[in-house]
């Protein structure tokens, strides 16, 4: 029986910073990814988590700009991304993966209406500006800006993940052998009415509820692929070194809420604890070399 295996796919990884937003470049690194997931599948079997932070900000960016009608909500722009990306991502992996059939499933995350990311909003959407541009985008758009970077970008409240709402599903699609595509950008963010669930306004962090999905379906491995190769110490300076291996006590300083490598280390110490398992971090195209323990960040109990 072929290990399980949660693959979080960062939504920078699929557009590059700084690259235009277009659907050529991201299709180009899809096929970059598509590529890897082949020759894992012949391993693992791939539960594959898609980040949106680059594309739902675009998609706000668009919808702003039509003012004839009222601009829609968050949760329904998450959704939209998960079906923009998810069918992207499923039309390259059916081409590559030979008999294996692939499914994305469009799938809520339940939050909690009263989690402290409504009043201090910190994820990172859309494109990045320049720092003289901020007063102009906070009052055209009523966006709330910060620093990321040598840039500004869109920040949006991203409460923590509690529940895969749809995980029955995806362990039903497993079961019967296919590649699934879920919780796309974080999953589409819904808050528990008693009678129902409600769609509320936030982005969650794919690494989060990446995390909580591969606890749900009992994973084997987390790797979180993102546009940086490796953990690094001293990022930034000369002296910038390569965490090829980690505990989870020497990744803690790592995990703090910055909207970079932050919640990438807290979901992967949140991942090793609960399960006892192995997490990585890495860069796309190292993929296989990842779990090989040739590149990437490898994080053990």
């Amino acid at each position: 029986m072929k290990k399980r295996i949660v693959i979080a796919l960062g939504g920078n990884a699929l557009l590059q910073r700084g690259d235009v937003l277009s659907a050529e470049n991201q299709q180009r690194s899809i096929q970059i990814f598509a590529e890897m997931a082949s020759e894992l599948a012949s391993d693992y079997q791939l539960v594959i988590v898609h980040g949106n932070g680059p594309q739902v900000g675009l998609l706000a960016l668009q919808n702003a700009a039509y003012q004839e009608s009222p601009s829609w909500p968050l949760d329904i722009l998450v959704a939209e991304s998960q079906g923009m990306i998810g069918f992207a991502i499923a039309q390259e992996l059916s081409s590559s993966s030979g008999n294996t059939p692939v499914t994305t499933l469009m799938t809520r995350v339940e939050v909690d209406s009263q989690d402290e990311a409504f009043q201090s909003p910190g994820k990172y959407i859309g494109p990045v500006y320049q720092p003289d541009r901020q007063a102009d985008l906070e009052a055209r758009y009523g966006w709330q800006m910060k620093t990321d970077g040598q840039y500004i970008r869109r920040v949006v409240p991203s409460p923590t993940p509690l529940k895969i709402i749809d995980s029955d599903a995806i362990r039903t699609l497993m079961e019967a052998g296919h590649m699934v595509i879920c919780c796309g950008g974080g999953g589409i963010p819904v808050i528990n009415q008693g009678e129902g669930y409600q769609g509320i306004e936030a982005v969650i962090d794919k690494d989060l509820t990446a995390a909580v999905l591969a606890q749900s379906i009992n994973a084997d491995h987390l790797l979180i692929l993102t546009d940086a190769d490796a953990v690094y110490t001293q990022w930034g300076t000369p002296q910038a070194r390569a965490l090829r291996h980690a505990t989870v006590e020497e990744l803690m300083p790592f995990a703090a809420p910055d909207g970079a490598m932050g919640p990438k280390a807290a979901a992967v110490i949140q991942f090793v604890k609960q399960t006892g398992n192995t997490a990585f971090i890495g860069a796309l195209k190292d993929a296989p070399r990842i779990l090989a323990g040739e590149k990437g960040t490898c994080v053990t109990q």
